[in-house]
């Protein structure tokens, strides 16, 4: 059976120096087609987006970077805000461009028939080019909503030629410390074809960039029953899993709390991490939150998914992969699955809390955030104005 009670210093390392970053828009009001309910204290502004950022970071010791959305997070000053980040223990990570909520962009974006439309969508990550710039940040995130409701509609590899055309532009605008991490998911908003529906076409169009490209894995980018662990193993085989958008989906792209609904599909990801060591800080994989809360508070959920992910990442640490390999060469199935679960059920909280404590932090980041008062405080300071939203 695994323990925590004799966890190697290695392991201890690891574990201190993982990050998983946040993003901007988990911390205004978001939810769903139906209704966006609003919540006392939402942010209104990036600057107080990333004043809530940082009491996850503050609590959980692992969350130093904020991915900011273009534009939604739009400012007048980057390098002022790039300080105010600075100022709070944190910094700016991804930028991530919008391609699904101009009119402009019906009938797609860079995949666009009319070429003004197309040059439109460039010129929008030229822009958020030019905000990386400003902030430091070193990753443009694409998520490409384009596609078809109809066959019929528009030409499949046409729109190919286009999009690689297109990706090819905004590639060549990069800097040399700049990458470009492009995401895919197989519906929605178009639901006949998406032009960039899985890993593999994800991959193609990158492996055609150049190697500063890399693919973005959300995990509730999938059909139902597809083995994401899989796609993690092989695109770090290759080389190019740049970064995870971690969270939770039941049905579709339901963007809940990383491991609400299959805590065991964590896990096994996170397995395939470890095994292609891929923890390190110089991996190249960023590892970064994508969800939205739209019932529960919004700062208290981002920390129980940094949690989450914390303890997803240690069981996986505690695999004894000197038994694994043992009954795997063997043969010996049962032997070999016996040796996941028993590190996934074993219980790594105090093992967590004792390393919080280590580095001067609360054992319990939910009870010490709640304690604080800032949930209080901001509610009654942020009066007036407008809260940050979808489009906001």
């Amino acid at each position: 059976m695994s323990s925590t009670s004799d966890v190697s210093p290695h392991v201890r390392t690891v574990l201190r120096e993982q990050t998983i970053e946040l993003p901007s828009w988990a911390f205004a009001n978001s939810g769903t087609r139906f209704k966006v309910f609003k919540t006392p204290g939402v942010p209104r502004d990036p600057f107080e987006k990333i004043a809530d950022a940082a009491q996850v970071n503050a609590y959980t010791g692992v969350a130093p970077r904020v991915s900011l959305h273009i534009p939604w997070d739009l400012v007048d000053d980057y390098d002022a805000l790039a300080v105010h980040a600075r100022d709070l223990g944190v910094a700016i990570g991804a930028i991530n461009s919008n391609l699904f909520q101009d009119d402009d962009y019906r009938m797609g974006s860079l995949t666009h028939p009319d070429p003004r439309v197309r040059a439109k969508a460039v010129k929008h990550h030229l822009e958020c080019i030019d905000v990386m710039r400003a902030t430091g940040s070193t990753d443009l995130k694409l998520w490409l909503p384009d596609g078809l409701n109809y066959p019929g509609q528009d030409d499949l590899r046409a729109r190919q030629d286009r999009l690689a055309e297109g990706l090819a532009e905004i590639y060549a605008a990069l800097d040399e410390n700049h990458r470009l991490i492009l995401e895919y998911k197989f519906f929605e908003p178009a639901f006949y074809a998406m032009d960039i529906p899985d890993w593999g076409t994800s991959l193609l169009h990158c492996l055609a960039l150049g190697e500063r490209a890399m693919v973005v894995l959300d995990t509730g980018h999938h059909a139902p029953g597809t083995n994401i662990e899989f796609i993690v193993a092989q695109l770090l085989r290759v080389g190019r899993l740049g970064a995870f958008d971690f969270n939770s989906r039941f049905y579709a792209d339901d963007d809940l709390m990383v491991g609400a609904a299959d805590p065991f599909q964590l896990f096994r990801i996170m397995h395939e991490i470890v095994g292609a060591d891929a923890l390190r800080p110089d991996s190249g994989v960023n590892f970064m939150l994508d969800q939205c809360h739209n019932i529960e508070p919004k700062i208290r959920g981002q920390i129980r998914s940094v949690m989450n992910v914390q303890e997803a990442t240690t069981k996986a640490l505690l695999v004894d992969r000197t038994a694994l390999g043992r009954a795997q060469v063997e043969g010996d199935v049962l032997s070999a699955n016996g040796v996941l679960m028993d590190a996934y059920n074993t219980d790594v909280r105090s093992l967590l809390a004792e390393l919080r404590e280590e580095q001067g932090l609360a054992p319990d980041p939910i009870a010490a955030f709640l304690a604080s008062g800032y949930t209080e405080r901001v509610a009654a300071e942020r009066v007036g104005g407008t809260q940050a939203g979808w489009g906001a």
